[in-house]
């Protein structure tokens, strides 16, 4: 049964607003007026054709591309505190001879200690508690430039719920994961918001997962088409016509 979220207005952390916002890099408009909410406890999946302007609407409320509009984290009116927010970026390249170990990894981003020292014995507490979040104890001391695509996403996804974020922004998280990753990755996902009562936000190509998981469906191009629940937008004209789809939905 698909998780409920928070119903009734948000007055939480774990909110998104988005309203009226725009983004032009150099001369080019590459997103006008986008309006959208997310609620407490929701999985938002924000699909469109490449070159849509995705990313940089992540980038864009991750603070990391100006905009033009309101970006906010509470209903209007009322106060929220500063959200924190985990982030996924698309899965990196790593070179498979490269020695660095998940470890290694969680040493250079959450520890002073050089990573040539090793973990010390409270570090090394934490990147197992942090591992066990994804089901993944067993890849501590794997090399990152071995892990399977699913594999690496666990790790990423690892490090962005430490220290507990109260959104969860995901760019492409089911790339490079085969089939039976996917599912297992979408039910962890799914299992860590209700765990920890967390808003998702993510991208993806990959619409075979949607009308099991997601609460909503954004759909863009450069603008928002159409957003609503997975079967209205799948099936929709405006999804039909983005994707050059002659009948049907992918």
């Amino acid at each position: 049964m698909r998780f409920s979220p928070h119903k009734g207005p948000c007055g939480h952390s774990c909110c998104l607003r988005v309203e009226n916002v725009s983004v032009k890099i150099g001369a080019d408009r590459i997103l006008q007026d986008m309006n959208l909410h997310v609620h407490c406890g929701e999985m938002v999946a924000l699909i469109g054709p490449n070159g849509a302007g995705k990313s940089t609407f992540l980038k864009a409320i991750l603070g990391q591309q100006e905009y033009e509009g309101i970006i906010a984290f509470s209903e209007p009116g009322k106060r929220s505190k500063k959200p924190r927010i985990g982030y996924v970026p698309q899965s990196p390249a790593f070179d498979p001879s490269d020695p660095v170990s998940v470890s290694d990894l969680f040493a250079c981003c959450m520890s002073k200690r050089p990573a040539f020292l090793g973990l010390g014995k409270s570090m090394e507490d934490l990147v197992q508690e942090c591992l066990e979040r994804v089901h993944g104890e067993e890849l501590i001391h794997k090399r990152v430039g071995t892990l399977s695509g699913g594999e690496l996403q666990r790790v990423l996804l690892a490090l962005a719920l430490e220290p507990m974020p109260n959104i969860l922004i995901l760019d492409e998280p089911l790339s490079g994961v085969d089939i039976e990753g996917m599912t297992n990755l979408m039910d962890m996902l799914d299992e860590i918001r209700q765990t920890y009562d967390l808003s998702i936000l993510m991208t993806t190509h990959d619409f075979s997962m949607l009308d099991r998981y997601a609460d909503q469906v954004v759909l863009i191009d450069h603008g928002i088409l159409i957003k609503g629940k997975p079967e209205t937008v799948l099936n929709s004209e405006a999804f039909r016509t983005a994707f050059h789809l002659k009948g049907g939905r992918a």
